[in-house]
């Protein structure tokens, strides 16, 4: 009998070592990654799902856990709000919801509560587009709230807040006049912010300058914590440029740009930076390339410091050397990339197309046709040597990791009939689960 005793401790003390929070829309690690185990190797809305919720509406935000809780944004399209939600990790069930504001839409399928929440397990903080930030205790007791609104932005604002080092960091990077009736006239200024979690009040705040225009100031983006050779940086992608900022002030280190040399005015980014291997991945939008900056720069970076590009699509380099399809595709518009396992995999998602990149040299190892026939504008996530990422009708792609070639393990839809939303959330991992975000429901599939 103790022996039996003994062995079931061990036995759950081995799976609870691969129990990992996901704290933040990008995970434990900041760049889509956890290290979780035991994942199911098949699911669909009734296999393999221990719930699944309704939920008030829709939102593009993907879903946070730490410990017994999941927090997740709404917009409610019968009372036109925008709620912060909680619920119970282990069953499902509501444990408490806060009404915030009137919601906001672009028309576009979009709305104001597509950023994600962040927790560091003893507060969690939700921002919405319309400029509402508001932090909760874990019981749902409101801490505080402002606006750090209005802003000058052609789309509904989405930038998911980052709480690192006692900091929660926020960033703004809009227009410097009002475009459809949002910001001030002039002299809108793009900034980051560092408040103190427990109080909401300023720490800092940090102009940053660009040389964009127009609608290529805008970045939807979300701050990277990173450390390298022992200094603590944050890095900020936007405004054709990429910049890495002292944690303790904001001050700017480093920054690096453009990929719009030629000041192109609609050229709006999304994508976040991801880090792995030394370098930091920044993405130019529609098509243009990825470019990889070596990690501990100083001061203005020239094209030295990218220890690689991928393929620019001119009429000079046609009439050189023709790349390859994979090198064409090596591209993403609104996907984050992903680093798991000492791979970068880029999500094309106009072409609906994995691809597994060296860090080192940017070398396509691998790519991949997802199929279906919608794009994808999640960002792609990993654990248990798997990849995940959900299209805008819902269909779930399972792709094995690493590897010499493409090996695409498992699909799933989890679109309810119905359900027009634009799906975007990307799928969180957490506990041995997965929490896939649908227009109506949120399923938690695990074994």
């Amino acid at each position: 009998m103790n022996r039996l005793l003994l062995t079931t401790a061990l036995a759950l003390t081995s799976l609870s070592a691969f129990a990992e929070n996901w704290s933040n829309w990008r995970g434990p690690l900041h760049n889509g990654s956890s290290p979780e185990k035991n994942l199911p190797a098949t699911f669909s809305k009734t296999e393999n799902v221990k719930w699944a919720v309704a939920l008030p509406g829709a939102s593009a935000a993907t879903p946070v856990i730490w410990g017994d809780k999941v927090f997740v944004t709404a917009a409610d399209m019968t009372t036109k709000k925008q709620y912060a939600l909680c619920l119970d990790r282990k069953t499902g069930k509501e444990l408490w919801r806060s009404e915030i504001s009137d919601f906001v839409s672009d028309g576009q399928g979009s709305n104001s509560c597509s950023p994600s929440p962040v927790t560091d397990g003893k507060l969690v903080v939700f921002f919405y587009g319309t400029g509402d930030l508001v932090a909760f205790d874990f019981a749902g007791k409101k801490v505080w709230d402002r606006n750090i609104g209005p802003f000058a932005f052609l789309w509904t604002f989405s930038t998911s807040p980052l709480l690192d080092d006692g900091r929660l960091i926020m960033q703004v990077l809009q227009r410097d006049t009002a475009v459809s009736g949002r910001g001030k006239p002039e002299g809108n200024e793009s900034f980051l912010l560092a408040i103190d979690p427990k109080t909401g009040k300023d720490q800092w705040r940090q102009v940053r300058p660009s040389e964009a225009k127009s609608e290529s100031l805008e970045a939807f983006s979300t701050p990277l914590p990173f450390m390298h050779n022992g200094r603590k940086e944050f890095i900020i992608v936007g405004g054709d440029c990429i910049t890495g900022h002292e944690s303790a002030t904001g001050k700017e280190l480093w920054r690096w740009g453009t990929w719009n040399p030629t000041h192109i005015t609609h050229w709006r980014l999304v994508p976040s930076p991801t880090v792995g291997a030394g370098v930091i991945l920044a993405c130019g939008p529609k098509g243009a390339p990825v470019y990889a900056v070596k990690a501990g720069g100083s001061g203005a970076l020239s094209n030295k410091s990218l220890a690689w590009q991928s393929h620019v699509q001119t009429i000079e380099d046609a009439a050189t050397a023709a790349p390859s399809p994979n090198d064409r595709d090596l591209t993403t518009d609104v996907p984050t990339p992903l680093f798991y396992d000492g791979k970068f995999y880029v999500l094309n998602g106009g072409k609906k197309k994995l691809l597994c990149v060296n860090p080192a040299d940017g070398k396509v190892i691998w790519s991949g046709d997802l199929g279906g026939k919608s794009v994808f504008q999640c960002s792609p996530t990993a654990a248990d040597g798997k990849i995940f990422m959900m299209n805008f009708d819902g269909d779930i792609s399972v792709v094995q990791a690493g590897g010499t070639e493409f090996k695409r393990l498992h699909t799933a839809n989890f679109k309810d009939e119905g359900d027009a939303t634009r799906l975007r959330s990307s799928v969180a991992i957490s506990q041995g689960n997965l929490y896939v975000r649908t227009g109506t429901k949120l399923f938690c599939v695990g074994k």
